[in-house]
């Protein structure tokens, strides 16, 4: 039964998601489903409010916890016609046991599992639940989702400053003061609950540092270097970053096209306002004049895309491409049986410019003997969408046109 407190949750935090049609379609499969993604990014509120008739238990309370790990057989006798287990992470042996269950009593849709750490609940699940679930990712709303709040930001800058997690949104907390806290909240639990990080300070200079360098290829000696630790630690210190969903890699696209193809992942934050936080950007305004400004625009239009396609249920396929001689484009996305090649530009102003490589590749695509067709965007810091010769142009706000392959 919900407590007084989850439902008031529910009530106040709840925004259409996009994922919530997939979580349904899933559940009428598989007998668990797993909804995993970063904290604070609506995971409990989407599944107490898509099955609100199912018993909820956050495994976060220690005496809950310690029933669970103690006597799993028992807890899971309590709830025999199925629950909504919060943070399954704490107690990842329950898994075990629950396989016995579901392949007992094979109930679609009969457990819903959450949690926050994706590297430690995957294998676990990789080990007991494997054929027996579905796993989702939900990651903090797109702007499209972010609308339902009555305070959602219309303003560029402020969006890109804010970020997305909702409880900035719901509870109406200054940006600035959340993140502060959310990041003290990461690197004193979670960092520590993922990996022995000795030396806390060392490691969030390490976030600061990752943050500057958003939008940007992935050099882990330099990194490191930069942090003051080995190439090895930097390594796993990103990985820490990459499976809290704090950050991702975009793979490049290599086809055989060139030697001079670049073969280097990129970095990009997943949460725009996390990284204005940590880069010290304190107000809206100062974004508009920051020599990051760019960065940060491409880094929240590719989370906006990645976002759309993970919040639907499908795989990112995302790429970026860039020759040593020059020609980039920063978001290549498999569509099937086509491509999208997206340039992304902070600027308000169209220009000449922003086209310019679009132009150049459709010659590098034949000579890969590349056939599927490639539809061009771009994406720009102004207000009109446009159709132009070479590439449809998007303004900001409206990006998760691209997800629907519009081309008005």
């Amino acid at each position: 039964r919900l407590t007084d407190y989850a439902i008031l949750v529910t009530v106040r935090a709840m925004i259409p998601r996009k994922l919530a049609a997939k979580l349904q379609e899933l559940a009428g499969y598989y007998p668990v489903v797993v909804v995993t993604g970063p904290r604070q990014s609506g995971k409990t509120t989407l599944c107490q409010a898509t099955f609100p008739d199912r018993p909820y238990l956050s495994l976060e309370a220690l005496d809950t916890r310690e029933f669970a790990h103690s006597d799993p057989r028992g807890f899971l006798a309590q709830y025999a016609d199925g629950a909504i287990f919060d943070e399954i992470q704490h107690v990842p042996e329950l898994l075990n046991y629950l396989q016995g269950e579901v392949d007992a009593r094979p109930d679609p849709g009969r457990f819903i599992l959450t949690g926050s750490q994706h590297f430690g609940l995957s294998q676990s699940i990789a080990q007991s639940l494997a054929g027996r679930c579905g796993v989702l990712v939900l990651l903090p709303p797109s702007l499209e989702e972010l609308r339902a709040f009555p305070n959602a930001p219309t303003d560029l800058y402020t969006v890109l400053w804010q970020g997305a997690y909702p409880r900035i949104y719901d509870r109406h907390i200054p940006a600035h003061q959340w993140l502060a806290d959310y990041t003290t909240t990461y690197l004193q639990r979670d960092v520590r609950q993922v990996i022995n990080v000795g030396d806390l300070h060392a490691f969030s200079g390490f976030l600061k540092l990752c943050a500057g360098r958003t939008a940007q290829e992935v050099n882990l000696s330099a990194l490191g270097g930069d942090a003051g630790v080995s190439h090895n630690t930097a390594r796993a210190w990103l990985s820490v970053l990459e499976t809290s969903y704090i950050v991702h890699r975009l793979p490049a696209w290599h086809l055989n096209i060139s030697k001079q193809v670049v073969k280097t992942p990129k970095l990009h934050f997943l949460d725009s306002g996390l990284a204005c936080y940590l880069l010290g950007i304190r107000e809206p305004e100062q974004l508009r004049l920051h020599p990051l400004r760019g960065a940060i625009f491409e880094s929240w239009v590719i989370a906006e895309i990645y976002k759309g396609r993970v919040h639907r249920g499908v795989p990112p396929a995302l790429f970026h491409y860039r020759e040593n001689r020059g020609l980039e484009i920063d978001l290549l996305i498999e569509q099937g049986q086509r491509f999208d090649a997206i340039e992304i530009k902070s600027g308000a102003t169209a220009t000449p410019d922003f086209f310019r490589n679009l132009q150049r590749f459709p010659e590098r695509w034949r000579a890969a003997s590349e056939t599927r067709p490639v539809a061009n965007y771009v994406v720009y810091g102004g207000s009109e969408s446009q159709q132009r010769s070479y590439a449809q142009l998007l303004a900001w706000n409206a990006v998760e046109r691209i997800l629907a392959g519009e081309k008005g």
